[in-house]
């Protein structure tokens, strides 16, 4: 192996240890080096290279009585490796806005911004699907830089006039592309979540976790009601 392979080789080991840790939050070596098929050696020269980067952190995690074990997970640079669709003049206008025209007035118009940005989604989504619009949904944030997937959920039969389970979907987000916005602004979450039920006009849409309530990831649940029984 030459030594310019070697270098983009271990370039895309730490950044696939940099995705995990924004993804699972945090992971000790093994965790880390069974991930990546790497020896345990590699990826603690990896952890190593990104700590002495200022890129992760490591905080002491006791089982059992042996020593404790170190669990790495992202610095606040680390943080910022990660795609973000605001800047400082983008926040600073809100801020200015809010002071000018007051909160009431500053909601109508952070409503009608994510009215606009449904009606531009529900037309990119097509009328495929549920499956299919969730796809392309998910293609969408993901090109704002919102880290985003989705999987199929099994859950009970809530409605006893059903004939089957309703078809549903997770939305997970991993990395918040307005997490400054969403800090100074929470209001913004709420229209967000009106925003995807606009877009799924056939379907019922529930938050389940919220990164701006401490949690690691954003998640929606997505459920097209069943057919009743006659």
């Amino acid at each position: 192996m030459n030594s310019a392979h070697k270098t983009t080789q271990q370039a895309s080991s730490k950044q696939a240890i940099l995705v995990y840790l924004r993804k699972s939050g945090q992971a000790n070596a093994q965790t880390l080096a069974e991930y990546l098929q790497i020896s345990p050696q590699a990826i603690r020269r990896h952890l190593k290279d990104l700590e002495a980067e200022g890129l992760i952190a490591h905080l002491p995690q006791q089982n059992g009585l042996g020593r404790p074990q170190h669990v790495y997970q992202l610095s606040p640079l680390g943080e910022e490796q990660f795609p973000a669709s605001y800047d400082d003049f983008a926040l600073g206008l809100l801020n200015t806005l809010a002071e000018t025209v007051g909160s009431e007035q500053m909601g109508s118009i952070l409503q009608h911004q994510w009215q606009r940005k449904a009606q531009e989604y529900q037309s990119q989504l097509g009328s495929g699907s549920l499956r299919e619009r969730v796809e392309r949904l998910v293609e969408l944030r993901q090109s704002e830089g919102y880290m985003a997937e989705y999987h199929p959920y099994c859950g009970e039969l809530a409605d006893p006039s059903a004939t089957k389970p309703p078809e549903q979907y997770i939305l997970i987000e991993h990395n918040c592309a307005i997490a400054q916005i969403a800090q100074t602004f929470p209001s913004v979450c709420g229209y967000e979540l009106e925003m995807f039920a606009a877009a799924l006009p056939d379907c019922q849409v529930e938050r389940i976790n919220w990164q701006v309530n401490g949690e690691h990831q954003c998640g929606y649940l997505i459920a097209k009601p069943s057919s009743k029984s006659v």
